[in-house]
């Protein structure tokens, strides 16, 4: 009972204090499985949260949106090589800025189309660059178009198509291919998926993958089943100590989005979450034997195709984080998954068989984890 003691431990210290309201947790290691909750939904009170809450996983979104993307290429629908431009023709013939830091120095011709290999990787020449000086002239253009960059707010988007008219209004910062930058290729991805499909994305999403796995607690919006399991979310404590509602239970997750955000708009559980890990360590097989992925498709989107792009040993796959193998340095190199800024986080790595998943109510503070998330892998991967 090592494992679920070490985990109870450390999220329980984080809880008791006053890091975070309320968490839950899902560990495999070893054949043992640690699943427990620690906390309230709202501090001071009586409504723990449990195993069963329901969470906005925000950017942890990306993997299991990716599936579906590459269920599609699994049967032909879609091509890792085909442009995006027969099912998204807004961004064809794309512009290029001459000087991404630069937007006076004027665009010139992409070079080529972009693929769906390039959405999928992230360099399809837009997205948020941590490298350079924020806000970049990119993310300043998408901002005076209505897209902002931000914590996700499923209610305030623009419909599908007209995000995507927005979005294609604005440069690429980076030619096809160049440059690997986060986000916007995974919102980009949910619109290709639905437009490939010719469907909205959450039935695409629920046939391809939430049904197949039992993800029944997965959503864009609160399965209405599921309502009295969502709570209030949290900012993180200002110096006095105190916290704001950054959304109530009845705010943008409440009900269906407009745009149904394949980077950040999900619901989740640990428990469906843990499915979605136990899929891609099957090598793409759900719980039934069924398939939800070819096994040659899952060891495309595990391995590395951005190089690194942290400084942790990271690297990207096919809509994925990978830890890259050969930096003895990253964090639990090897492993497979992503992390969440409104405090989710789910890893798996596949030498050791571990999955470790972790879902708070409260954002982060700033891109790297608080403290607790780092004590939870710790505890539930063990030294390597």
């Amino acid at each position: 009972m090592g494992l679920a003691r070490d985990v109870e431990q450390v999220v329980g210290e984080a809880v008791a204090t006053g890091a975070v309201p309320g968490a839950a947790w899902w560990v495999e290691r070893d054949g043992e499985t640690a699943r427990g909750a620690a906390g309230t939904h709202v501090p001071g009170r009586d409504d723990p949260v449990t195993p069963g809450t329901v969470f906005r996983i925000s950017s942890t979104t990306k993997p299991v949106v990716a599936a579906a993307a590459l269920a599609l290429v699994d049967d032909g629908t879609l091509g890792l090589d085909d442009p995006v431009d027969t099912h998204l023709p807004e961004l064809a013939d794309r512009r290029v800025l001459a000087d991404p830091a630069d937007a006076e120095a004027g665009t010139v011709p992409a070079r080529r189309p972009i693929t769906v290999r390039d959405v999928l990787t992230f360099r399809l020449g837009l997205g948020m660059d941590f490298t350079a000086p924020w806000p970049t002239p990119t993310l300043a253009a998408l901002a005076d178009a209505g897209l902002p960059a931000g914590p996700p707010a499923p209610q305030a988007a623009p419909p599908t198509g007209e995000w995507l008219r927005r979005l294609a209004s604005v440069p690429l910062a980076y030619q096809p291919g160049e440059r690997w930058l986060y986000h916007t290729g995974a919102s980009v991805l949910g619109v290709l998926v639905a437009r490939a499909a010719g469907r909205p994305l959450p039935e695409v999403l629920a046939e391809r993958v939430l049904a197949p796995l039992g993800m029944s607690d997965t959503g864009f919006g609160v399965p209405g089943h599921a309502r009295d399991r969502l709570g209030p979310h949290w900012t993180p404590p200002d110096d006095t100590g105190a916290r704001q509602v950054h959304d109530p239970p009845d705010g943008q997750w409440a009900r269906p989005p407009a745009f149904p955000d394949g980077s950040d708009g999900l619901v989740s559980t640990v428990d469906d979450l843990a499915a979605f890990a136990g899929m891609l360590r099957a090598g793409g097989r759900a719980p039934d034997g069924g398939r939800v992925l070819a096994e040659a498709t899952v060891a495309a989107m595990l391995t590395d195709h951005a190089g690194p792009v942290d400084g942790e040993g990271g690297g990207w796959g096919l809509g994925t984080g990978v830890r890259r193998a050969d930096e003895p340095g990253g964090r639990h190199a090897g492993s497979f998954g992503w992390d969440g800024g409104l405090g989710s986080s789910w890893w798996t790595d596949p030498v050791t068989g571990t999955t470790a998943v972790l879902l708070t109510n409260q954002m982060w503070a700033s891109p790297a984890p608080p403290a607790v998330f780092d004590a939870f892998r710790a505890a539930a991967f063990g030294p390597r």
